[in-house]
C-alpha cells in the first residue's frame, strides 16, 4: 500500500513544480500605457521611507538612485538640492515629505515625475553559519502633472550572491560568517549593495523596469535590450 502511494506523491510534486515554473514563465508584462503617454523628462527622487533598523538606509538609497535614472536618460534633481529645499521648508522626515501634495512638489521643483521609494531591508545580518548584507526596495513613479502612477517595481540585492562555499567544515563556515558580518558592517557594505539594488530597480531596459528617458539613444525603442 505504501509503495503504491509513492508514484502518486512523485506525480503530485512534479505537477506542483510544473505549475510554479509555468507561473514564472508567464509573468504578465507591465502596462506602460500611462508611462508612454506621459513620457516624463525630469524626475524628483524623494527621500526614501526606511522600514529597516539601519538609519543610513534613506540617504544611502537616495544617493544611489540618481545614477541609474540619469544613465537611463532622465534629468534627476541633485540630492543635495532636494534635501536642502525640503529643510528650508521645515520638512526633515521622509514620511512628511511623501505626504506633500503632488501639485506642491510640481510647483516647487517643476519636475515632471516624482519617485517614491520604500526601503524594506537594509544592512548586514548574521544567522549562525551565514552572513549577508541585503537591500530590498520598492518604488513608484508618479506623474506630478496628473497624479497618475506611471510605473512601480521592486528589487533586491545581496552580498551573498557572489559567495562560494570553499569548504572548511562547520567551524570554517562559522568563522567565515562572523568575519564577514564584522567586515561588511564596518565597511558600510550596505551602501554598496544599495547601489546594486538601485541599478536593478531603476535601470531601464530590464523586464518590467522603467522606460528609457529622452536623453537616451534607446528613447522610445521600448522592448529592446540595452546596448
Amino acid at each position: 500500500m505504501q509503495a503504491n502511494k509513492l508514484p502518486a506523491l512523485r506525480l503530485t510534486i512534479l505537477a506542483i513544480a510544473a505549475l510554479l515554473l509555468s507561473a514564472c514563465a508567464t509573468r504578465q508584462p507591465y502596462d506602460y500605457a500611462a508611462f508612454k503617454e506621459a513620457r516624463p523628462t525630469s524626475i524628483l527622487v524623494l527621500p526614501p521611507l526606511n522600514n529597516s533598523p539601519d538609519i543610513n538606509a534613506t540617504y544611502s538609497m537616495m544617493s544611489q538612485a540618481t545614477a541609474p535614472l540619469a544613465e537611463s536618460g532622465y534629468y534627476v534633481f541633485p540630492v543635495t538640492l532636494v534635501d536642502e529645499t525640503f529643510k528650508q521648508n521645515g520638512l526633515t522626515t521622509p514620511a512628511d515629505i511623501h505626504a506633500i501634495p503632488i501639485a506642491k512638489l510640481r510647483e516647487i521643483f517643476g519636475a515632471d515625475a516624482g519617485l517614491y521609494i520604500s526601503v524594506k531591508q537594509y544592512g548586514t545580518s548574521y544567522a549562525i553559519i551565514t552572513s549577508e548584507t541585503r537591500v530590498t526596495a520598492e518604488a513608484r513613479l508618479v506623474d506630478l502633472r496628473s497624479g497618475r502612477q506611471l510605473w512601480a517595481g521592486s528589487a533586491t540585492a545581496s552580498s551573498a550572491e557572489d559567495d562560494s562555499n570553499s569548504g572548511g567544515g562547520l567551524i570554517g563556515l562559522l568563522v567565515k560568517a562572523a568575519i564577514r558580518q564584522i567586515v561588511e558592517t564596518i565597511s558600510s557594505q550596505g551602501h554598496v549593495i544599495a547601489g546594486r539594488t538601485s541599478v536593478r530597480l531603476l535601470g531601464a531596459g530590464r523586464p518590467n523596469g522603467i522606460l528609457y528617458g529622452h536623453r537616451s539613444p534607446m528613447y522610445q525603442k521600448d522592448g529592446m535590450p540595452a546596448q
